[in-house]
């Protein structure tokens, strides 16, 4: 007869992934091992296998919920108005759905490697969605500049990215007001440029 699942289980799957993401957020995947992982969960290296089969088990668990939630959230977000008010909304939804998430968020950048292929392109999969939405909501706020020139489109996709990410690595702390006043200022730094800050 089959075991069956602890009333419990998906909290101590969620206790460690918490614990995993920030050891290896902090140390690096490879000098992490599985009883470090249970000593900072408060279980045992037997219980996170009972959860677990092996350590980039937990790895692509942590990259898999966070870049699912996160395209899920921003993809799904559904902003009215005209395309800048839009642009507006989704940036600062972005920055409001990184608050809380900073350690998973510093993996994904530098721990997908460590995953198979399969699993490497279901992680890509996510981020592509996200840049192609991000690339249209860029593309309806200035639809001439982009037919004439499609290159500049993906450039200008990943250097918004790049100032969101950055506020993320250095203001990872920061509340709603400062995520929403960030939002604000990379909005209107795409919309207008240096002089209309």
């Amino acid at each position: 007869m089959a075991r069956p699942i602890a009333k419990d289980h998906d909290e101590k799957r969620a206790l460690i992934r918490a614990r995993a993401a920030a050891l290896f957020a902090e140390a690096g995947f490879d000098r992490v091992s599985v009883a470090e992982v249970a000593r900072a969960a408060g279980i045992s290296k037997a219980n996170v296998y009972h959860y677990y089969g092996a350590k980039d088990d937990i790895l692509f668990d942590i990259l898999d919920l966070h870049l699912r939630s996160l395209r899920d959230r921003i993809c799904g977000f559904d902003a009215q108005g005209t395309p800048e008010a839009r642009l507006r909304a989704a940036l600062t939804e972005v920055l409001l759905a990184y608050q809380g998430a900073d350690d998973a968020h510093r993996l994904q950048s530098g721990s997908i490697g460590h995953l198979s292929k399969d699993r490497r392109i279901v992680l890509v999969g996510y981020q592509r969605d996200l840049v192609t939405h991000m690339s249209g909501l860029l593309s309806d706020v200035a639809p001439g500049v982009f037919a004439e020139a499609p290159e500049k489109l993906r450039a200008t996709t990943m250097s918004v990215f790049g100032m969101l990410n950055w506020f993320y690595m250095w203001n990872g702390g920061a509340g709603e007001p400062e995520r929403r006043h960030y939002a604000g200022l990379v909005t209107d730094l795409c919309l207008k440029g240096l002089p209309g800050l």
